[in-house]
């Protein structure tokens, strides 16, 4: 990777954001959430992977699942590992630190993590002794996620000859409202996490995911690019030729020879036919939102996210008619408060609305939704429909649900602190 490739994408992805100093009275105060760099000398980054005992979560973000065990990513900083043979009482076993991750995907016992710009292999085999068998260099491209919701990026210099970013602290602080509208500050948009079968060997993660397993492939999309990996040979992928995606790509779901693309400016087909060249299908625009993906039969839900960098001023559920995949087709859509992933389950649809908790829709009819639970009191991020129950994860805690006849109940919750 050029050493300057990360500065640049700073330098040409910032906007500055200028406030009349009118605004708020001075003396008086406010809630920011501020953002500050995590470096590490590129020395100690390519001898970093280490499997610790059980430790607090500093931010939860994607969840994954793979046979009885639940995976949850602390954004940047690595997985924790949790027991999930009983949902009842999940159990925290170990966490696996990789800075700069972010995603990961697992088949027949071979864990794959992006660290930034490496694609580091663990044999999960034996959960109570993980080991690191492989570690492919520079073969993923845009490694760190803005802290696209944060109100302030401090931005500290570093010498990006020696050291590497490998992620974003954010904590909330009261700061004086008038020392900060009297400046200019660095403002980001948001991100966002995919449905699939563990029949093949493979697990499940959320509608978030940049990662997705398809048969003896990985593909792995960055803003970009689809990054192609083939891993026929688990211990040993190799890394073949990217495929150029567009604009703003943010999620990954697959579907038969079909890869769904979630951006920020639409939502991208590719077939995999041929699955070492994804060729383009067609797309469906929408618009400026942040953007993930799900499809069940001749139909793509797709939860739009406004605010922040994301774009646009609303959110919704949009619900797009895929029978002609060539040309998709905007059926319906809901309006919604902030959602971010989703999930289906038989005729279920579940929706993570952010601070407006979960959602839990019927879509026998998806020109009538009906709700069928709301669960208000929860912040709600990531979600997977699991064939015996759901899981879901928000605010730094692991929720699971039992399916009703026409309902949802809260089985378990654990905090990741």
């Amino acid at each position: 990777m050029n050493k300057n490739h990360l500065l640049v994408l700073f330098l040409t992805t910032f906007v500055l954001l200028s406030c009349d100093n009118n605004e708020e009275p001075d003396g008086e105060y406010g809630d920011y959430l501020v953002a500050r760099p995590l470096v590490m000398s590129k020395a100690e980054f390519a001898n970093s992977v280490d499997v610790l005992p059980p430790v607090s979560i500093d931010e939860s973000g994607k969840v994954y699942t793979y046979q009885d065990y639940v995976f949850i990513n602390d954004k940047s900083q690595g997985i924790h590992v949790i027991d999930n043979s009983n949902p009842e009482f999940p159990r925290k076993i170990s966490f696996i630190k990789i800075p700069g991750n972010v995603d990961i995907s697992v088949k027949d016992d071979f864990l794959f993590a992006d660290s930034l710009m490496d694609l580091v292999v663990l044999d999960i085999s034996d959960i109570n002794n993980i080991k690191q068998v492989n570690r492919l260099e520079n073969v993923l491209r845009e490694g760190v996620f803005f802290p696209f919701e944060a109100d302030i990026v401090e931005f500290a210099t570093y010498d990006y000859e020696t050291e590497i970013l490998i992620g974003w602290e954010t904590t909330t602080e009261r700061r004086l409202i008038s020392e900060v509208v009297n400046r200019d500050e660095i403002f980001f948009g948001d991100v966002a996490l995919n449905e699939a079968s563990d029949s093949d060997g493979t697990g499940q993660g959320g509608s978030l995911a940049r990662f997705k397993i398809v048969d003896e492939y990985l593909y792995a999309v960055d803003s970009h690019n689809i990054n192609v990996f083939d891993i026929s040979d688990l211990e040993n992928p190799k890394d073949l030729d990217d495929v150029y995606a567009g604009f703003d790509i943010e999620t990954i779901f697959n579907r038969g020879n079909h890869l769904f693309l979630g951006s920020m400016r639409g939502m991208y087909i590719y077939d995999i036919s041929s699955p070492a060249t994804p060729t383009f299908v067609s797309e469906f625009v929408h618009g400026t939102a942040c953007d993930p993906v799900v499809v069940d039969g001749d139909y793509a839900y797709v939860t739009l996210r406004g605010g922040n960098g994301c774009g646009a001023l609303e959110s919704g559920l949009f619900i797009v008619d895929i029978s002609n995949i060539e040309i998709p087709e905007l059926t319906i859509s809901y309006p919604m408060d902030e959602p971010y992933g989703l999930g289906i389950r038989d005729e279920k649809l579940f929706i993570c609305d952010g601070s407006s908790g979960l959602k839990v829709y019927d879509k026998t009819d998806v020109m009538d939704l009906k709700t069928l639970n709301h669960f208000k009191d929860i912040v709600t991020f990531d979600v997977i429909p699991l064939e015996s129950h759901l899981i879901m994860v928000g605010d730094d805690v692991l929720y699971q649900y039992e399916y009703l006849d026409n309902k949802i109940r809260l089985i378990s919750q654990i905090g990741l602190d």
